[in-house]
């Protein structure tokens, strides 16, 4: 290896794991605040889709749900985005998936598949309907 090259990887490793550190610096502030001030409190951004059609979109009620759960309550985050709760699992592995790499490549072809996708964008939509019919 050239020494340009070695000072590139360097560089990139330095990025890299200032990347990392930001982000990691980023994920506590938002632990801190979503501990310490309510949803309702007028801090957060409100759904523009509620305002404009008053209709609720897939994510609504994310913010009081991830509230709920850091302050330990899973069933108030069920009822406020039910989908979301369950989904969180579900992305917490297509991330490790990402990270591990070439080790567990069925389950990244799985979560990948377009089978999968459309199964995901399916749910999404009939959650959609469903919770707007009934009020959810």
């Amino acid at each position: 290896m050239s020494p340009t090259e070695r000072k590139i990887n360097a560089r990139f490793s330095l990025y890299r794991r200032l990347l990392i550190a930001g982000l990691c610096v980023a994920a506590i502030g938002l632990c801190v605040l979503y501990l310490n001030f309510e949803p309702s409190s007028g801090l957060y951004p409100r759904c523009m889709f509620k305002m404009l059609t008053g209709l609720s979109c897939p994510g609504c009620g994310s913010q009081r749900a991830i509230h709920a759960i850091f302050n330990g309550d899973l069933k108030a985050a069920f009822s406020y985005n039910a989908l979301f709760i369950i989904e969180i699992p579900l992305l917490g592995l297509l991330i490790l998936s990402r990270h591990i790499g070439s080790r567990q490549t069925r389950l990244q072809r799985t979560l990948s598949s377009r089978f999968f996708i459309l199964f995901i964008l399916t749910t999404i939509i009939i959650w959609t309907i469903v919770r707007n019919i009934f009020d959810i």
